[in-house]
């Protein structure tokens, strides 16, 4: 895993004086964890900005506080609701000595041949693992290739998921990850419920009208 490491210093400023720390370019963030009291923190807005971009919220992060590390994790990204910068970070310091529990997130790639051949729907239960392991041994996401969605009704399971010996999944083995369904199942149990209606209601009228024939004869006429 890439030792990414990010540059802080210690932040005295809070409350309504953290607005001119942003103007001036600086991005505030917290440190908390087991083995630290919170700690208020700066960094440099662009710099950090640019290396958050690329990490996951199971992606190892070294928080460089004027010269002394703390393993992290990003735990709370706020962003500003129109620019969508970052304007505020929380790290979980962790220890590289410890197992964590944390949840990876799942990224599905490739192509099913399923949605292709019989426009089939693929039906997402599971967007993340909850896994076990040291910190450095945690993966950034966990990849899961649908290729193998050959036919509808093809779906992956937690257990199809193999991950290195040094990882493990705490989640149900036979929970769903991800399902190739029926294009529109729903719509056609619909249109074929109200054909069947339809022939319902048609052939008693068809009864209904011959037995008027019969039992009404012509005033003179024998039945």
């Amino acid at each position: 895993m890439e030792n990414v490491v990010i540059k802080a210093t210690h932040r005295t400023v809070t409350g309504k004086q953290v607005r001119a720390l942003r103007r001036a370019g600086q991005l505030p963030g917290v440190l908390y964890g087991r083995h630290i009291a919170p700690t208020p923190i700066s960094m440099d807005g662009r710099e950090a900005s640019r290396t958050l971009s690329h990490l996951t919220s199971s992606s190892l992060v070294t928080i460089d506080l004027e010269g002394k590390e703390y393993p992290s994790l990003v735990r709370e990204s706020q962003r500003n609701p129109i620019k969508r910068s970052l304007v505020h970070v929380d790290f979980q310091v962790i220890s590289l000595t410890e197992k964590l529990r944390t949840h990876v997130s799942i990224e599905l790639t490739g192509s099913a041949p399923a949605v292709k051949d019989f426009n089939a729907v693929l039906v997402t239960s599971l967007d993340e693992l909850e896994v076990e392991c040291f910190p450095q041994d945690l993966p950034e996401r966990i990849t899961v290739d649908i290729s193998s969605l050959a036919n509808v009704g093809d779906g992956i399971h937690v257990r199809d998921i193999i991950l290195s010996d040094n990882v493990k999944i705490l989640e149900d083995p036979e929970e769903m990850i991800v399902v190739a369904t029926a294009a529109r199942a729903e719509e056609v149990e619909e249109v074929a419920a109200e054909a069947v209606a339809a022939e319902e209601v048609v052939e008693p009228e068809v009864i209904e009208k011959g037995k008027k024939e019969e039992e009404v004869p012509a005033e003179g006429e024998k039945k």
